[in-house]
């Protein structure tokens, strides 16, 4: 309960949160309803995610660490994913996940079950700014997910994602937590494909 009172999750960036995500139309093009809560998310290159700001591709190469309002006792699944591919006027793959973990006990995410190891953002050129959206799920139960599972060297299986279906399949409900950032191409995006093979 200790974390509940912590400054980062009260009322007023509840209301930011909301704010950002209408905004920015991440309700209703990824979820119905934004959440209460935010999911905290900090990258080693020494930036963070804030309801839509502007981040590069290779300031967010490598996996962050990420923290939300959370019961130890109880499950959650933690997505991060992109609506915009290859690109928001046309979004054909919508959506394409970059994260996605399961059965965290609390908020320890080392512990969890990993559906997708992470991808950093890699927006092809020209197609503009992509929101990358971090959505948390608290579950009713430790969960058995018949999902393949997605090394990070590997695009595929990650287009034409729907964490909303994805959180209907599970009976997961609304997110209870959440944060978004944008970007756009840069000189790490390449480097990234060739890791996928592509």
């Amino acid at each position: 309960m200790f974390a509940l009172r912590r400054p980062v999750f009260t009322s007023h960036f509840f209301s930011t949160v909301a704010r950002g995500m209408e905004k920015h139309g991440v309700v209703p093009d990824v979820i119905d309803v934004a959440p209460q809560g935010v999911v905290e998310v900090n990258y080693p290159s020494g930036v963070k995610v804030d309801q839509g700001n502007e981040l590069t591709p290779t300031q967010v190469k490598d996996q962050p660490n990420v923290n939300w309002p959370a019961n130890t006792n109880d499950y959650y699944t933690l997505c991060m994913t992109d609506p915009d591919a290859p690109s928001r006027k046309q979004p054909t793959y919508r959506e394409w996940h970059h994260w996605l973990v399961g059965n965290i006990p609390g908020t320890n995410i080392s512990q969890g079950e990993v559906l997708s190891d992470y991808i950093g953002s890699g927006p092809p050129p020209n197609t503009g700014l992509h929101r990358y959206v971090f959505l948390v799920y608290k579950q009713n139960e430790k969960l058995s997910f018949n999902e393949p599972r997605l090394p990070r060297t590997s695009g595929d299986n990650r287009g034409c994602f729907s964490i909303r279906k994805f959180a209907e399949k599970y009976n997961l409900g609304q997110p209870i937590a959440g944060n978004f950032y944008q970007a756009e191409y840069d000189d790490y995006v390449p480097i990234l494909y060739k890791q996928l093979g592509e």
